[in-house]
C-alpha cells in the first residue's frame, strides 16, 4: 500500500482555499477514484493525467487508486489541479519521494503528452498558498512573473510533467519546447463588448488625450471632479456631443495603482484570464464599458455553479462606463445600487456564496429622448412625451441618487469644432491636479480607513469636518424644499469638499457647495468655476 498527499488550491471567486491532495493505492482491481466535490472539468482529470505520466515515461500504477480533495465540502473545479493529482499518484507509487511533495502546493493544467499548461487565477490561488504558510510553489512555466508578484513564496516554473519528475527527483532536468497558446477570456464574460476583444484597460497602444475634446468645459471639468473625488458621473446629451470620448478619457486622469490595488485588480482579472501577456501585474485603472445587452450575471457576477467576477469586479478600482444607459434593462441597472455603497458585491447560489470587490467609478451616458433630440426645437424631435418618459424612468431614482455628478453635454458650436489651433488641456497636465488633489484629500484623512472624498460617511464629514459658515444655506433649502434628499447632501458635501481641494483651499466656501449642488441638480446657482482648468 501507498500514500502521499501534496497541495493545490481552489478557487471561490477571487479567494482561493488550499486544498489537500492525496493518493492512496491499495492491491485490488485497476481503477481510479476522484472524491472530494469535483465538478465535471476536474473528474475529467483523471483521464487527462493518466494519459500525461503515461507519455513521460513512467509505468502506470496498475493497482486500486484513491485521490481525494480535502476539505471535501468545498466545491472544486477546474484543470489546475492536474499537477497536484499527478504528483500525488507519482508519490503513493514511490516514483517520488512523498516526503518532497508533503509542503509543496502546485498548480497546473496537463496536456496528454505531459505538458503544463497555465491556468487562470494563479495570483490568487499564490496569495492563498502564502496566507496558509506555504512557501513553495510549483506552476506553469509562463505563469511564473505573475506567481512571483508574492512575497515571501519560492517559485517553481516548469513545462512539462518530465521536468517536475527530474526537479524533486534530482535527476537531470530535460530540456522542453515552449508551451504556445494563451488563455481566452472566460466565454461567461463574452457579451461585454469592450474596447477592442479585451476585458481592462484603454491604455494599450494610443492612450486617449483630453486635449481631443472640442469644447465641452463643463463637462470636462465634471469629468476632473470626477477622477479628483472619484465620483460617479452622468453624462445627458444628444448623439455625437462626446460623451463617449469623455468617458474614454477618464481612466487616464486617475493616478496609478497602489500596489495592495494592482493586486486586486489583477487577481480579479487573473480568475477572469484576461491579464495581458508579459503584463502580470495591473498597475493602471482599469476599464470596462458593457454593452447595453448585457445581462445581470455579466455586470455583477454569477452563472452556473459558483458565482464568477462580473464587470462591477473587473473594473474595480477602475471605471465602469455604461453607454446607452438608458437601454439597459432596469433591473440590471437597479442591481448596481448596492456595490454602488459597499464597494463590494455579495452574491449567493445554491453551490455557495461568496464577496468579490467592486469599488468603481461609474459613468452613465444617455440621450435626452429615444430620437436623441430633445430639447433641441419643437419640430426636431419625433419622440412622444409618453415615450420621453419611459426612457426616462429606466433610470430610476434610487440609482441617480447615487450619482454625484449629472452635466448636460451640449452639441460642440462649430467654431469649437473646427478650431485649428486649440488651447484645451492635456490628460498630463490635468492628471497633475487630479494627483495633487487626492493627496490633499489623504493627508486630511490620515488615520482613517478613508483616502478619497466620496469614501468618507456622511456623518463623518459633517461632525469632523466642516465647511465655512453659511456655506450650506443654500443646499439646506434645497433639502427643506425635498429637492435633496439626505443622501444627496451628504454627496453634495462631498463634491464641495473635491472642488476645495483641486482649488487648493482648506476647506468648502459658498461657491464651492453651490457648485456642487449645479452639478448634481443641474440649476444655476450663480456659482463661479474655480480652481479647474478648461
Amino acid at each position: 500500500m501507498g500514500f502521499a498527499r501534496t497541495c493545490s488550491v481552489a478557487l471561490v471567486g477571487v479567494e482561493g482555499v488550499v486544498v489537500e491532495v492525496q493518493a492512496d493505492l491499495e492491491p485490488g482491481i485497476a481503477a481510479f477514484a476522484l472524491v472530494g466535490l469535483p465538478d465535471k472539468s476536474l473528474t475529467e482529470s483523471k483521464d487527462r493525467v493518466r494519459a500525461a505520466v503515461v507519455n513521460s515515461g513512467v509505468a502506470w500504477p496498475q493497482k486500486k487508486l484513491t485521490v481525494g480533495l480535502s476539505p471535501a465540502s468545498v466545491p472544486k473545479s477546474g484543470s489546475g489541479f492536474d499537477l497536484a493529482v499527478a504528483a500525488a499518484v507519482l508519490g503513493a507509487a514511490e516514483r517520488i519521494d512523498p516526503r518532497v511533495l508533503a509542503d509543496i502546493v502546485m498548480i497546473g493544467e496537463l496536456g496528454l503528452d505531459g505538458r503544463v499548461r497555465p491556468v487562470r487565477g494563479v495570483l490568487p490561488a499564490v496569495l492563498a498558498a502564502a496566507d496558509a504558510g506555504y512557501e513553495q510553489v510549483v506552476v506553469p512555466e509562463s505563469a511564473v512573473p505573475e506567481a512571483s508578484l508574492v512575497p515571501g513564496v519560492s517559485v517553481l516554473g516548469v513545462r512539462s510533467l518530465r521536468q517536475l519528475i527530474a526537479v524533486l527527483t534530482d535527476e537531470p532536468v530535460p530540456d522542453e519546447e515552449p508551451v504556445s497558446g494563451e488563455i481566452r477570456p472566460d466565454p461567461f464574460l463574452a457579451g461585454l463588448a469592450l474596447p477592442g476583444t479585451g476585458l481592462g484597460s484603454v491604455t494599450g497602444g494610443h492612450t486617449p488625450d483630453l486635449a481631443d475634446v472640442a469644447g465641452q468645459h463643463v463637462a470636462r471639468a465634471a469629468l476632473e471632479v470626477a477622477a479628483a473625488g472619484r465620483h460617479h458621473v452622468f453624462f445627458k446629451g444628444p448623439p455625437g456631443a462626446g460623451k463617449t470620448m469623455l468617458a474614454e478619457r477618464l481612466p487616464g486622469l486617475l493616478p496609478e495603482l497602489s500596489r495592495q490595488e494592482s493586486l486586486e485588480v489583477t487577481a480579479v482579472h487573473s480568475v477572469a484570464g484576461i491579464l495581458p501577456p508579459g503584463h502580470p501585474l495591473v498597475d493602471m485603472p482599469p476599464y470596462c464599458a458593457p454593452h447595453h445587452s448585457a445581462t445581470m450575471a455579466s455586470l455583477v457576477g454569477g452563472g452556473n455553479g459558483l458565482p464568477r467576477p462580473g464587470a462591477v469586479s473587473l473594473s474595480h478600482n477602475g471605471v465602469l462606463f455604461l453607454d446607452e444607459a438608458a437601454e439597459f434593462h432596469s433591473s440590471v441597472l437597479d442591481a448596481l445600487r448596492q456595490p454602488l455603497e459597499s464597494g463590494h458585491v455579495v452574491i449567493a447560489r445554491a453551490a455557495g456564496m461568496l464577496r468579490m470587490p467592486a469599488r468603481f467609478l461609474m459613468v452613465l451616458a444617455a440621450n435626452p429622448c429615444p430620437c436623441g433630440r430633445h430639447g433641441r426645437g419643437e419640430d426636431i424631435c419625433e419622440c412622444r412625451p409618453s415615450s420621453i418618459k419611459r426612457y426616462r424612468a429606466r433610470l430610476s431614482g434610487p440609482l441617480m441618487d447615487r450619482v454625484d455628478l449629472r452635466v448636460t453635454v451640449e452639441p460642440v458650436a462649430r467654431a469649437e469644432l473646427l478650431q485649428l489651433h486649440t488651447s484645451a488641456e492635456t490628460t498630463a497636465t490635468v492628471a497633475e491636479r487630479v494627483k495633487a488633489a487626492r493627496e490633499r484629500a489623504a493627508a486630511r484623512y490620515e488615520g482613517t480607513p478613508w483616502r478619497t472624498n466620496s469614501e468618507v460617511p456622511g456623518h463623518e464629514l459633517r461632525t469632523r469636518w466642516h465647511v465655512q459658515p453659511g456655506a450650506l444655506r443654500k443646499a439646506e433649502e434645497d433639502l427643506d424644499r425635498g429637492l435633496l434628499t439626505a443622501r444627496g447632501l451628504d454627496r453634495v458635501l462631498r463634491v464641495a469638499w473635491t472642488l476645495a481641494d483641486l482649488a487648493g483651499r482648506n476647506r468648502p466656501s459658498v461657491n464651492d457647495v453651490n457648485w456642487a449642488l449645479e452639478l448634481r441638480t443641474g440649476v444655476r446657482r450663480g456659482a463661479v468655476l474655480e480652481g479647474i482648468g478648461t
